[in-house]
């Protein structure tokens, strides 16, 4: 019989999604939520989600060079053109 397949012993690393600029831009934003200190971008309210406190984390590692994946795009905004409307007789 043939060799079917030689693997090396040593590990593979897989690629993570988010570098570690991203967990200590997030890391650092939650310590602002928790303290009440943190506010979001153009209005100033504070912030109360963690929701939204993570994503301004990862929206700060995007701006700072971080290995962050693009935002996903909201559902509001689909275009209304791309909708089927009734049509009457």
């Amino acid at each position: 019989m043939s060799q079917l397949h030689s693997f090396s012993s040593s590990p593979v690393k897989a690629s993570s999604k988010y570098g570690k600029k991203a967990s200590e831009k997030v890391e650092k934003v939650m310590k602002e939520l928790k303290a009440g200190t943190l506010k979001s971008g153009s209005s100033g309210k504070k912030v109360t989600s963690r929701k939204q406190a993570i994503a301004i984390g990862l929206s700060e590692a995007r701006r700072a060079g971080g290995k962050v994946p693009p935002p996903k795009e909201a559902s509001s905004k689909k275009s209304a053109t791309g909708r089927k409307t009734a049509t009457k007789k």
